[in-house]
């Protein structure tokens, strides 16, 4: 690289980006390829670009004809590129977040600013989420997921934060693959990930091994390894090739459990443990107890709990809010597990915007292990009536289908007739309550002015609890992570109505949302509020997060009774029946 002065880098800069711009533009790839090469070579100058100008010598620069050094001249007397300034008012710049996307070209980006009016990042993934991409022809699922998870990486790179949903299947790929070489006793993560923090920074792993050269070595060479960033006998670190960086540990059998323990974390409630350790004359690390005499090993993670006189305590919990004097009073809550949860509240199908039809994700729920699913596709609202939805027209003949799946269905599962109404700007619903009277469950959301002021936004929910069919709150702030902050809600304000009028707030497990956050759990489970999770699924692959769900409900303190997906599928019909007027 050369000297790069800074109006050498602002022209270059400029050249780069007038050639992206052309290129969405559709120009010709000779005039794009000029201005990228001049951008390149004006890079590589020994000298700033005025120096060369002035002594006349422009024309030498690989590249620049008579066109470009005439803009350059320009630029330098006036800080202005006319043709520059022209290519801005023709195509919109906020384009180039787009074009920086993982797996989107100039053609794709210009196909979905000319059809859809799609100009930036959170344009494109609000319209890859609701399904507007797939009114495009030759845009389906596989494309919408691959845009989706290429703005995920992108955030990534440029926050260095990482989605729970996406580092949690990678890590369990990492460890798949680790626990198959000969030796190994133990594999788990660690750090943030194991305490199912809604987004983790770098990836911890830890072995249990007396051999950990092997270890080391199927480490290194696992196909998402982009770079080894330093490796020895007992750590390795990595940057895979999303540019996540995971580090290894291995550690010895006898020490697996104080190790498991300190390297989970957190910071705060591992001080907390040192002053407990302190207090019995130990000290305690990564490799146990250290006493006077004797150093004692902790083979299991619950051994360390143990030594000092506590119930383990689960890793969800460990962020020194209260856990640790719950431990020591024997009061630790018995958190909701996965094997407790007996339906799922939120599904969309090829009724809105989901890719399966309805006896399709019924099939996969009930392959999962559920025994009822909430059909809940979209109304007309959200989308102002344009995008494929379930209208009162056509209510009738769902429920004529959901009851044709139940039908051919045995006992022991349910498909419940749901909708996910839109909460419209007033706070009235988008359909009318003679029609919500058909439906076995109903779910009320905000999509939409979710920049309104705290207090009309409040009202709005607010509403929406107080009317008699509503059976659940979607979502409640609307957040979505990395892309759109939660909205600005009176939350307690929703807690006090939701526990007046037996209104469930959702636990939304779809890991961009993530919505209601861990400390919203809790409030709402001291506030007597019934949760409910839901995987938010638009297709039977996406069933599958209701884990993280569960995940969000544990961290917030949450057991098994104050989740309605606990409760057979009569109780649910039974409870939804109770709020509407005889």
């Amino acid at each position: 690289m050369g000297v790069m002065d800074s109006q050498t880098m602002e022209l270059a800069a400029i050249f780069e980006e007038m050639a992206d711009l052309l290129d969405i533009r559709g120009d010709s790839h000779h005039r794009i390829l000029s201005y990228r090469r001049a951008a390149e070579n004006l890079r590589t100058l020994d000298e700033p670009v005025s120096q060369v100008w002035r002594a006349g010598r422009l024309a030498q620069i690989p590249g620049i004809g008579s066109a470009l050094a005439e803009k350059i001249e320009t630029y330098l007397h006036t800080g202005q590129i006319e043709a520059y300034n022209t290519l801005r008012s023709e195509v919109p710049p906020s384009l180039l977040g787009m074009l920086a996307v993982p797996g989107l070209g100039p053609r794709r980006v210009a196909l979905f600013w000319k059809t859809l009016n799609l100009t930036k990042v959170d344009e494109l993934e609000e319209a890859a989420h609701t399904g507007k991409l797939r009114t495009i022809k030759g845009v389906g699922p596989r494309l919408e997921k691959n845009i989706l998870d290429g703005i995920r990486a992108l955030r990534r790179q440029r926050e260095g934060r990482i989605p729970l949903g996406f580092a949690w299947p990678l890590v369990q790929e990492m460890l798949a693959a680790l626990q198959e070489v000969p030796g190994v006793v133990q594999a788990a993560p660690a750090g943030s990930l194991r305490r199912m923090q809604e987004t983790v920074g770098d990836l911890d792993l830890l072995v249990a091994s007396e051999e950990s050269a092997a270890v080391m070595e199927r480490f290194r060479r696992l196909p998402m390894v982009s770079k080894v960033l330093l490796t020895g006998p007992m750590k390795t670190s990595i940057r895979t090739v999303d540019g996540i960086q995971v580090d290894l540990r291995v550690v010895h059998p006898q020490q697996w459990g104080s190790a498991l323990q300190y390297f989970t974390g957190s910071q705060a409630h591992n001080i907390r443990l040192r002053a407990l350790a302190q207090q019995k004359g130990l000290s305690l690390s990564e490799y146990g107890f250290q006493g006077d005499i004797e150093t004692i090993r902790c083979p299991d993670e619950a051994d360390v709990y143990a030594t000092l006189g506590l119930s383990w305590i689960p890793p969800e919990l460990r962020e020194d809010q209260g856990e640790i004097d719950a431990a020591i009073e024997g009061v630790l809550p018995n958190l909701v597990t996965m094997t407790d949860i007996l339906g799922d509240f939120q599904v969309h199908t090829t009724w809105s915007d989901g890719d399966a039809r309805i006896e399709t994700m019924a099939d996969a729920a009930k392959a999962s292990g559920l025994r009822y699913l909430v059909v809940a596709d979209h109304s007309a609202g959200r989308g102002g009536g344009s995008e494929k939805c379930v209208t009162p027209a056509n209510v009738d003949n769902l429920l004529a289908e959901i009851k044709r799946v139940n039908t051919h269905l045995d006992a022991s599962f349910r498909v419940l007739a749901g909708i996910e109404v839109e909460i419209l700007e007033d706070g009235t619903l988008d359909w009318p309550s003679e029609v919500l009277a058909k439906l076995d469950f109903v779910i009320a959301s905000l999509h939409t002015a979710l920049n309104q002021p705290r207090e009309q936004l409040t009202q709005r929910v607010l509403r929406a609890i107080r009317n008699p069919y509503v059976c659940l709150i979607g979502h409640p702030t609307g957040r979505v992570l990395g892309a759109r902050p939660e909205a600005d809600i009176d939350m307690e304000a929703v807690f006090a109505a939701a526990a007046k009028h037996h209104v469930a707030l959702e636990v939304n497990a779809w890991p961009q949302r993530l919505d209601l956050n861990a400390g919203y759990i809790k409030r709402a489970v001291a506030t007597g509020v019934k949760l409910a999770i839901s995987s938010d699924a638009h297709d039977t692959e996406g069933l599958s997060v209701l884990p993280f769900g569960v995940a969000m409900a544990r961290r917030g303190w949450a057991e098994a009774s104050h989740i309605l997906n606990t409760r057979p599928v009569a109780e649910i019909i039974a409870w939804c029946r109770s709020r509407v007027p005889h």
